[in-house]
């Protein structure tokens, strides 16, 4: 895949973290294949912010492959906060104009609706979390939730892979060291994980995966 290099600073990317004291974190997203791409398929993306709010915003994006077909959708959406208080930043109108939101949406609906969590599961493994995990902001890297949500997948329902359209609700973080649980289910033609640490009595992670 080649990718054009575009920068644009805005004043609150991964570069600007050690002078701001301020980072995005990713809250939900949902992703629809499309078409899947060949491999080294060359790809173009589209990106652009909507929908902002006090406390969040949405982040939407299309991917062409190389006949110019769109391919994947995807929306997203993300809150500002304060690495060192851990707490979320008020979105304020200088940083909203900086980024310039457009009215577009990929889905029908304007935001995500709230996930369900299931009383009941089939299916369930432990994993601790290790180095290779964790990201820049010392928390478990938001892909690879849905490497975990592969992994208690059952056999069969793994074979039947790829799954076109996903879903992750992330509610706590995940850190180094944790030793977190993954429950699976089926309900309604969806597989759903649950990413949870037992003990804290904590649910980290809601995924669902579908054709």
């Amino acid at each position: 895949m080649q990718v054009e290099n575009i920068q644009i600073r805005f004043g609150f990317g991964a570069l600007d973290i050690s002078q701001t004291k301020a980072s995005w974190i990713l809250l939900d997203w949902k992703v629809k294949v499309l078409d899947r791409p060949m491999y080294a398929e060359e790809l173009r993306v589209k990106t652009w912010g909507r929908y902002f709010q006090k406390a969040y915003t949405y982040r939407d994006y299309e991917i062409y492959n190389s006949k110019g077909e769109l391919c994947v959708i995807a929306t997203s959406k993300w809150a500002l906060i304060d690495i060192e208080k851990r707490n979320v930043l008020k979105l304020t109108d200088e940083i909203k104009n900086k980024y310039k939101p457009e009215e577009k949406s990929v889905f029908n609906e304007k935001v995500l609706d709230k996930m369900k969590i299931p009383t009941e599961f089939q299916r369930e493994i432990t994993y601790t979390v290790g180095r290779k995990d964790i990201d820049i902001n010392n928390h478990m890297h938001n892909t690879y939730y849905l490497s975990l949500a592969y992994e208690v997948l059952p056999e069969d329902v793994y074979e039947n892979r790829p799954y076109d359209n996903f879903r992750i609700t992330y509610k706590k973080e995940i850190q180094l060291g944790d030793t977190i649980t993954c429950k699976y289910t089926y309900e309604n033609n969806e597989h759903i994980i649950v990413i949870m640490i037992p003990e804290k009595e904590v649910i980290n992670a809601i995924i669902k995966l579908s054709k």
